[in-house]
């Protein structure tokens, strides 16, 4: 799936993803200041969560209460290597069966699951955006 969008249809845009995805794990991938994190959010507040914080750049990962259970929030753009994302226990939240967003998945690709939604986002001249969701098979 393909679209390209505004900051105003991002609603929309959310409400397509969660949709057309097969899996519960979300790897975002995008460039710093793409709308990873606005897409997320956006997201996670049509999975019932109300109270929302910031990209967890320096947390590594975001908790938040669901209306049916917990969504997790990463993001790895501040690890410098593999052993932080096995510190935190990161395997075992990939097999929680919760929803997870991942942000900048690439630091930690050896661990990631092969039951995961790729989405790649990059930012148009005009401002919109062009996000590719790639399902898992």
């Amino acid at each position: 799936m393909e679209i390209t969008y505004t900051q105003n249809e991002i609603s929309e845009v959310a409400e397509q993803i969660l949709t057309a995805s097969a899996s519960n794990i979300f790897l975002l991938y995008g460039e710093m200041g793409v709308g990873k994190t606005t897409l997320i959010k956006e997201i996670v507040r049509q999975l019932g969560v109300l109270e929302l914080s910031g990209s967890p750049s320096f947390s590594i990962v975001n908790e938040y209460e669901a209306k049916d259970g917990v969504v997790y929030h990463f993001d790895f753009y501040r690890i410098t290597n593999i052993e932080e994302a096995y510190d935190i226990g990161v395997e075992d939240y990939f097999y929680s069966g919760n929803f997870i967003f991942i942000e900048w998945p690439e630091k930690i690709i050896e661990l990631l699951p092969e039951s995961a939604n790729s989405i790649y986002i990059i930012k148009n001249n005009n401002g919109s955006r062009t996000l590719k969701l790639m399902p898992v098979k």
